[in-house]
């Protein structure tokens, strides 16, 4: 019986059965399908394409440096298009299964410098610089689901539901919508290898979260990466548009974000709410460095979010507490009662690059720059 509200969606109004038995089809012996992602020039979105390789990857450096239209991605000029791409690490794929592969790859210009839009470089030589401190990070990330006409799932198309109060890991038709994508993005990422740790329903009805973590040093973004592709894949599967917008509805409804959990191996030891705190202090004087570096317009996608009210602190003031969600940094209250373990940073979007995010926590805290 088809959807009403995915009417509009080509992908939805497909019958994925004929294509079964397509993909059900053996490869031949040697051959896998690698599908390359990468970063295009938004710094927020996400391209992919494959190639054939005659032998199973197990390591990012077995595979070829490809290349792409750069001037289709807003990475370079016509006259001069040609991009790279150096493979990073690689996963199982949940879509071709088998020995099949996706590929997340950095990006670089015709001169092999980085692009504009690879923080992955500056955030690896950050983490090099502070690996025995051995920082531990965990991303919530939130997103929501819409439409085709754009719309959050779900949601009357001449109304709006009920105020936000019964949606917040909620049960029930009439207070969740799309459970099927987060079930299938939950599997598809541990399939892949993907360190996701857990999943809800959030504040906003059709709005999500998932959380990925703990993982160390550079692993952290990459693995975000690639669960927002798997993400972006799976929703195209049902005709469902996911967002990492930071306020996909204006008004009286929260916006999304990407809290950011971080530790160092002092703050997981004994008495480590002494290094919490100082790392605190230290936050508390960069507060504007931070909140460029944790939307892609350097703060003004925030600005919609981060206003006070909806959980989330001011962007113009730095603040912190115990078990407070509308402070900058949260300190978990089991943090507190053991005086050791991790802070939360709630100031990151949800459309953040966790390279950046990453990398701000890892100077500011570690490296003290």
């Amino acid at each position: 019986m088809p959807n009403p509200t995915l009417e509009h969606s080509p992908n939805a109004a497909l019958n994925k059965t004929v294509s079964n038995k397509y993909l059900d089809l053996p490869l031949p012996d040697g051959k896998v399908q690698c599908m390359y992602v990468w970063i295009d020039g938004t710094g927020e979105n996400l391209r992919a394409k494959t190639r054939t390789v005659d032998f199973v990857p197990t390591k990012p450096e077995e595979l070829p440096i490809w290349n792409y239209d750069g001037s289709s991605t807003y990475q370079a000029e016509g006259t001069n298009s040609d991009t790279y791409l150096y493979p990073v690490a690689i996963y199982n794929d949940p879509f071709r299964r088998g020995n099949n592969k996706l590929v997340l790859c950095d990006t670089y210009k015709y001169n092999k410098k980085p692009t504009e839009t690879n923080h992955r470089y500056n955030c690896l030589k950050a983490m090099e610089a502070a690996k025995d401190h051995k920082p531990w990070f965990g991303i919530e990330q939130e997103y929501t689901l819409l439409d085709m006409d754009l719309r959050p799932l779900g949601w009357p198309k001449n109304g709006f539901p009920g105020p936000q109060g019964p949606y917040y890991c909620g049960v029930g038709a009439n207070k969740v919508y799309g459970r099927d994508i987060v079930e299938a993005h939950y599997r598809a990422c541990l399939y892949a290898g993907i360190n996701i740790s857990g999943s809800n329903a959030e504040v906003m009805p059709a709005q999500w979260e998932f959380q990925v973590g703990p993982c160390e040093g550079i692993d952290i973004a990459d693995e975000l990466w690639m669960s927002r592709f798997i993400l972006h894949r799976v929703a195209e599967e049902f005709g469902v548009i996911a967002t990492l917008d930071p306020k996909p509805m204006e008004g009286d409804w929260n916006g999304a974000g990407a809290h950011t959990n971080f530790s160092t191996k002092a703050m997981r030891e004994e008495n480590g709410i002494i290094e919490i705190e100082k790392a605190i202090d230290k936050l508390s004087r960069h507060h504007l460095r931070h909140i460029q570096a944790y939307d892609p317009k350097g703060g003004k996608d925030n600005e919609r979010r981060l206003t006070g009210r909806h959980e989330t602190s001011s962007i113009h003031d730095f603040s912190a507490g115990v078990a407070n969600r509308a402070a900058s940094i949260r300190i978990p209250r089991g943090c507190a009662e053991d005086k050791k373990g991790y802070l939360e940073d709630r100031r990151p979007a949800s459309n953040c690059d966790p390279y950046s995010v990453a990398e701000a926590l890892v100077r500011t805290c570690i490296l003290d720059e």
